[in-house]
């Protein structure tokens, strides 16, 4: 399937107390994401932590994907920054390191304004010469991509799609249909906001940018599969499944309950960065038994095969 198609999974990227990348828990992840056969591997999202590493720790993780990873399944790198030429750099890095496609949100502290957005995209975008992806996510940003800026992004060279957060009063059909007037036809549109991706793939987006599937690629890529297909009522079982998972996501943030996943399946003991918290002991049985939910829905649906 090519890039920006399908399911993209978003890891964390794990950790040791002195902020070295635990490059085995990172290979453990990517391992369950391409045995899943998920579609590509969303590496330093938001979920990945970006904004809490240094280049080097960055470059590191890259470094150590394409270890592991070996070109089986493609990857997506992060490489937003504040400053432009930071993040110019961040996607040379990518790039010599054997990323696949970029991912770029625009970063900021002093609020952007939409050309110097344009122009921060333009110029990452030269520097890094590979399939970049706009991460719209006003509620990390605080800034909000307009259709008008999308669709002049999408005439730059290189930059060749969009990650959406969840669509206004849900109308996935009529902002694909809206910005698709507007885009080129090999220009694709995808959705992050885990508990919205149900209702966007049956409305025709292209990817679904999930912080579940970094860890649970296998039930993640049985809805995609279903959605995709056009099943409605497969995707809506599925997807109830998932409630549980996308309450705790909405009420501690997904971020924060990852890490608990991380630990309550086995593949790394590692905690958030700082100043970002570990959550209370007394959520772990709540996200385990939103494990055991999916779980045996997922079981369901390969029995259904």
């Amino acid at each position: 399937m090519p890039l920006f198609h399908g399911l993209s999974a978003f890891p964390l990227t794990p950790t040791d107390p002195e902020g070295h990348i635990d490059t085995e828990a990172l290979a453990r992840f990517l391992e369950r994401i391409h045995q899943a056969g998920a579609d590509s591997i969303g590496l330093l999202g938001s979920t990945g932590g970006y904004a809490y590493l240094t280049r080097e720790q960055r470059k590191r993780a890259v470094q150590a994907a394409v270890e592991c990873n070996g070109g089986k399944t493609p990857l997506i790198v992060g490489v937003g920054a504040l400053r432009t030429d930071e993040a110019q750099a961040l996607a040379r890095d990518a790039k010599s390191a054997g990323a696949d496609g970029l991912l770029l949100a625009p970063m900021s502290y002093v609020p952007l304004k939409e050309d110097e957005v344009f122009q921060h995209f333009v110029a990452v975008a030269e520097a890094g010469d590979l399939p970049l992806c706009i991460y719209n996510n006003p509620g990390t940003t605080r800034f909000t991509f307009s259709d008008a800026l999308i669709a002049r992004l999408s005439a730059v060279s290189n930059i060749v799609a969009v990650k959406m957060p969840l669509a206004a009063d849900d109308d996935y059909a009529g902002e694909l249909a809206r910005l698709r007037q507007m885009t080129p036809g090999t220009f694709t549109i995808g959705y992050s906001g885990d508990w919205g991706a149900a209702d966007a793939l049956l409305a025709g987006c292209d990817t679904w940018y999930s912080v579940s599937a970094g860890l649970l690629a296998a039930p993640a890529l049985t809805l995609t599969r279903a959605a995709q297909s056009g099943n409605a009522g497969e995707t809506a079982r599925l997807n109830h499944a998932f409630e549980p998972l996308w309450a705790l996501f909405k009420r501690y943030g997904s971020f924060r309950v990852m890490f608990v996943i991380a630990d309550l399946l086995g593949l790394a003991h590692v905690q958030p960065p700082r100043p970002v918290l570990p959550l209370p002991e007394d959520t772990r049985d709540d996200i385990r038994q939103a494990l055991e939910t999916l779980e045996l829905a997922d079981r369901g649906a390969q029995c259904n095969c």
